[in-house]
């Protein structure tokens, strides 16, 4: 039976409410733990004209039966936070929380619903944000965030950095060590080695170095190196038109933006950020808090049923690898 852990997120966001929703697609023959207040989720349930029912247990070893389970730390005095220093305490403890059960094995995989990284940095969270815990939780150097969807697939040579010191990242060394991230995991949770389209960091790739030097002094020997030794790689890929043909299994970019752009705009309903490097699955829909929508019954569930249906298979894998 597998055992997928889903944690509550901001509280003020839209959390809540995808939570309540996701509840009428769980599979009958596994076992959701949510992580989260039960007043919150309940108050929330009853705004959407909705019911909320879960177990409720103290510890993940309780879920022995197929289920919906609920693991309650009575943070919040109030059943509907509204985005503040509370919010991202709430947030901050169930990521927490989970991340112990993750790392003694004790749930199979993670669906993580949206925290606002003010907030919870002002809760103490000193991360910049849940993948770079997560990867800090299990001792993980290598790793990163992968934008999945059946349409497009984006991987990002750094997260949430500065453009100044994103553009520092772009070194030979490290756009090898992504691939080699990318191929490893592809071979792990999907069982094929993907091709890898490498995105060149200036305009134009470059122009022959006439804007930028950086693919000639970076990303083309990485280029080169990766080839001699098996990976199958092309670039550097003009930025403005790589995703046009979408040819590649991956497109591996040189910075944040560069890449959740063209993924946002193709793919966002059926977008899902996972995490590459862990030892189990993580996945997280491709959005936000959404404050200004939140508990309505209006956000769209499609990304999160996405990342949960995303998460089940890759729980899957890695049981049977177990």
């Amino acid at each position: 039976m597998l055992k997928i852990g889903i944690t509550i997120g901001d509280p003020a966001g839209v959390g809540p409410e995808l939570i309540v929703r996701l509840t009428e697609h769980f599979d009958k023959e596994k076992a959701y733990i949510i992580y989260g207040e039960e007043k919150i989720l309940r108050a929330c349930a009853r705004e959407l004209g909705k019911s909320f029912e879960a177990n409720l247990i103290s510890a993940s070893e309780e879920a022995k039966d197929p289920g919906i389970y609920l693991i309650d730390l009575n943070i919040s005095e109030v059943e509907k936070p509204e985005p503040s220093f509370t919010s991202g305490k709430v947030a901050v403890a169930y990521l927490g929380r989970v991340a112990v059960d993750a790392v003694y094995g004790k749930i199979d995989g993670l669906l993580t619903m949206p925290i606002n990284k003010f907030w919870a940095k002002l809760a103490g969270f000193s991360f910049e944000g849940q993948t770079e815990f997560l990867a800090q939780v299990f001792g993980v150097k290598d790793y990163a965030m992968l934008m999945y969807s059946e349409k497009l697939r984006v991987c990002l040579l750094s997260t949430h950095l500065s453009l100044r010191e994103a553009i520092e990242k772009v070194s030979k060394q490290n756009i090898i060590n992504k691939v080699k991230l990318i191929a490893n995991e592809y071979e792990k949770w999907f069982g094929y080695c993907p091709s890898v389209g490498i995105l060149g960091l200036n305009p134009h790739a470059g122009e022959g170095g006439t804007i930028g030097e950086e693919e000639i002094k970076e990303i083309m020997p990485a280029l080169e190196e990766l080839k001699s030794e098996g990976y199958k790689v092309e670039g550097p890929l003009s930025p403005d038109s790589a995703f046009i043909n979408r040819n590649f299994d991956v497109f591996l970019c040189m910075y944040h933006d560069q890449g959740l752009i063209p993924f946002k705009l193709l793919a966002f309903k059926e977008g899902v950020n996972m995490t590459l490097g862990l030892p189990f699955p993580r996945t997280s829909p491709d959005h936000g808090t959404a404050y200004d929508i939140a508990w309505k019954g209006i956000a769209d569930l499609s990304s999160s049923l996405h990342a949960l249906k995303l998460c089940e298979k890759l729980a899957s894998v890695n049981k049977k690898g177990g």
